[in-house]
């Protein structure tokens, strides 16, 4: 795509929004050299990365890229055989911390999605825990190696901390000698050339044995080095060069194993270049709220409902606009700041950030082609005095644009032929466009020659669109109206703005029969547009209440239902209530009644007993075993086939449960049966085949409604590391900060234990390179005091 083309449509505008959601320097440059691309395939593929991107986004919320620097000049020096500094090396560990990461961002334990062009990015990071822990233990911070990285540093570092303490020892007793206080300006212990020294007085500087490093401005005062300490100094001085000397060998050390796997971490700086480049397309994509465009190959344009990205998407007003199946070539007309060019935009923007991978903001179903090339010719210039120069300008754009052009390219034009006398300037632009419409190129232009209009309803293949103004409030609706041309309402402007009826009328005399017939005829298809849009959306409503009435009434009918079975379940429990307390009561009253036969010596034989309390239990047990079937759920059950076999579904009639059976029916009849947790005897009398079929409870994914992963949202406020290894423990807390940052919690406490303090040192030198930190100290009285430390984001 020519970089004119570019700058005119503001695509440069667009690439800078999408560079600045990169995260690494590399992805940044990706972004602002991101050009549009011709090959469908492509398009295809980049179209699907930034889909996936936001889908996985959307899943589980954003990349964890964090501190993710450019390393490329450290692996430069590597390659060369230079030795890296501290700050380098604690880069290339944040590096692959950042691996390690993004590593376990791609992990699917549930195996519940894939992602065709994300997942092999992914699969191609190495993880290198040992070089990133070693780099870690050995390098606390940008100005310091820790004593534990070597065995000789630790012993140097205590050599040189115990002859600064002999040091220190031996000149305070120098300075508060008796003897000595007259000579000293002050007593003071300061450094000179990194050796110990005490302020003398010049008048004393042969009295006062030691070696001058140093005077004052005024030459007053002269900084001596004591003689008794001077050895000490040297011995001190030795053990510094040693020391650097371990640093290096140190720093050596670690280069070496950066070395020995340059080329792993060269590719995965790479793959997360890439990785950081595509979710900044999906972060673009979130925010714009746009959708994938379907891509064809036949010319064919349809925007639904698009929004021009540059514009406050509070006020945009969206527009429909088609091109290339019913017609090639669109004719925009309308009044001026009615919208004409921001259509124009449109149309070509979307285009390019398509052909680019980058999703476009418009409703879902969108289409749009692929071209070789996109011309326009836009200029901001409103004006109606446009000198010559200006005409020239335009046409030597249209000169190339026609040069260039093919059949499989996309041209936009605006106020087409302006500029110059309108009739030549009207014949111009019908000669331009023929010649693009007979080679078949999708064209779209603006214009405000009448001409052009009785032009575009005249020739097939051309089609009419206009900017939709109200005269009513002197305003454009900034709709696109595509069918009809536009109407200039010059008139009906003038009115309202209160010119006399009477110029009015002699101005429309003026013009010809056939200009304002046309005129009237564009206002009555304007009516008609209007009117038929209007039916069209009342009819949409309608569709929409009567299917709201329609989920209204089913929801009512369920409420119904269920309302139903609760109350005749609630019936039913307490008919079988009454019916066990009548039985209770039917065997109290035979108790009694057999009591009073005794005392009335009234011989009641034990079987007319028996006989009438099973009478009445039968009469009883028969009004239970109606509520007990009117109480069954509802279950497809079928006669008992003459063999049942291992694992057939059955129900327990005696026990109103569905089993599986576990072994086949004895020569009794009886048939062992799974029951819920139970396994129990249950003879073939008491079972039926069970063929209902259970639904298995849908999964449902949980997401939040700013799109992040409700388990970042239920994130607790504290993390506790006590008995835990330094690796663990730092493992573990950089991915609860990581949580806790997306969850947007203001602090979290990190809970270490007071111990031997190495855990909460650990702690606190990651807490300093860690991006997401704004800052953290030690918790207060009431809070855990030395235990805790309290970390503020960012």
């Amino acid at each position: 795509m020519e970089d004119r083309t570019l700058k005119t449509l503001e695509y440069n505008k667009i690439i800078q929004k999408l560079a600045n959601y990169a995260v690494s320097p590399m992805a940044k440059e990706m972004a602002e050299h991101l050009r549009p691309s011709s090959e469908y395939s492509e398009v295809i593929r980049m179209q699907k990365e930034t889909s996936d991107a936001v889908s996985m986004i959307l899943r589980k919320g954003s990349i964890p890229l964090g501190g993710f620097r450019d390393t490329r000049s450290a692996l430069r020096r590597v390659k060369i055989g230079g030795i890296l500094s501290t700050t380098e090396l604690i880069h290339i560990a944040d590096l692959l911390r950042v691996c390690k990461k993004v590593k376990n961002y791609s992990k699917d334990e549930r195996k519940q999605e894939t992602y065709e062009t994300l997942d092999p990015l992914f699969e191609g990071i190495v993880t290198l825990p040992a070089v990133e822990s070693e780099i870690t233990r050995c390098i606390v911070s940008e100005e310091e190696i820790a004593d534990e990285a070597s065995t000789t540093l630790h012993n140097l570092r205590r050599e040189m901390k115990l002859t600064n303490e002999r040091i220190r020892e031996q000149l305070q007793k120098i300075i508060h000698s008796s003897s000595n206080q007259s000579m000293l300006q002050e007593s003071v212990i300061t450094m000179r050339g990194d050796r110990y020294c005490v302020p003398v007085k010049q008048e004393y500087r042969n009295n006062f044995p030691g070696i001058i490093h140093d005077q004052s401005s005024t030459g007053a005062t002269l900084f001596i080095e004591p003689m008794a300490v001077v050895q000490m100094n040297n011995q001190l001085r030795e053990l510094q060069v040693k020391e650097n000397l371990e640093i290096e060998r140190i720093l050596s050390w670690l280069t070496s194993m950066v070395e020995e796997n340059l080329e792993v971490i060269q590719s995965n700086m790479e793959l997360l270049t890439q990785l950081d480049f595509i979710f900044s397309k999906a972060q673009l994509a979130l925010e714009m709220r746009a959708v994938e465009p379907k891509f064809n190959q036949e010319g064919r344009i349809v925007i639904k409902k698009g929004r021009h990205p540059l514009l406050d998407p509070k006020t945009v007003v969206p527009i429909d606009i088609y091109l290339g199946d019913q017609f090639t070539t669109l004719l925009i007309t309308g009044p001026n700041t009615g919208g004409k060019t921001v259509s124009l935009k449109t149309l070509g923007l979307f285009t390019l950030m398509g052909q680019a991978g980058l999703h476009i903001p418009a409703f879902d179903n969108s289409e749009l082609a692929v071209f070789d090339q996109v011309f326009a010719d836009i200029g901001d210039e409103q004006s109606i005095e446009q000198s010559l120069s200006t005409f020239s300008s335009h046409m030597t754009n249209i000169v190339h644009i026609l040069k260039q052009v093919t059949p499989k390219s996309l041209v936009l034009f605006d106020e087409l032929g302006a500029g110059t006398d309108p009739t030549e300037g009207a014949a111009l632009a019908m000669a331009i466009l023929d010649y693009l419409l007979k080679m078949g190129v999708r064209t779209a232009a603006t214009t405000h020659y009448s001409e052009l209009k009785i032009y575009a309803l005249s020739t097939e293949g051309i089609e009419n669109a206009s900017s939709e103004f109200d005269i009513e409030t002197l305003r454009p609706t900034y709709k696109l109206l595509i069918g009809i041309p536009g109407k200039s309402n010059a008139f009906s402007i003038s009115k309202r703005l209160g010119l006399p009826d009477f110029i009015i009328d002699n101005a429309k005399q003026l013009i010809a029969k056939e200009d304002k017939k046309f005129e009237d005829l564009i206002m009555d298809l304007e009516i008609s547009k209007k009117s038929a849009l209007y039916e069209q959306d009342r009819a949409a409503q309608y569709r929409r209440e009567a299917e709201e009435l329609k989920k209204q009434l089913e929801k009512q009918k369920e409420k119904l239902e269920a309302q139903k079975e609760k109350i005749l379940l609630e019936a039913k429990q307490e008919a079988r209530k009454i019916l066990q307390e009548s039985k209770d009561e039917a065997d109290k009253i035979i108790k009694e009644l057999q009591k009073s036969a005794r005392e009335a010596q009234i011989v009641i034989s034990q079987k007319e007993m028996e006989d009438a309390r099973g009478q009445l239990r039968g009469k009883l047990q028969d009004i239970e075993d109606d509520l007990t079937k009117a109480a069954l759920p509802k279950k497809t059950l079928k006669k008992l086939p003459k063999t049942l076999k291992k694992g057939d579904k059955v129900f327990i009639s005696s026990l109103n449960q569905s089993g599986t059976i576990v072994n086949p029916p004895d020569q009794n009849g009886d048939v062992m049966v799974q029951a819920g947790i139970m396994k129990i005897k249950v003879h073939l009398s008491n079972l039926a085949l069970d063929e209902s079929e259970e639904k298995p409870a849908q999964k449902t994914k949980k997401i939040s409604a700013s799109g992040k992963p409700v388990k970042a949202l239920n994130i607790k406020p504290e993390i506790d590391l006590r008995g835990q290894m330094v690796d663990e423990a730092i493992s573990n807390v950089d991915k609860y900060l990581d949580d806790a940052y997306l969850a947007n919690l203001p602090q979290v406490t990190i809970i270490h234990g007071k111990g031997t303090g190495a855990l909460r040192q650990a702690i606190h030198q990651h807490l300093k390179r860690h991006p997401h930190v704004k800052s953290f100290r030690l918790g207060k009285y009431g809070e855990g005091e030395t235990g805790v430390t309290i970390v503020e984001f960012q």
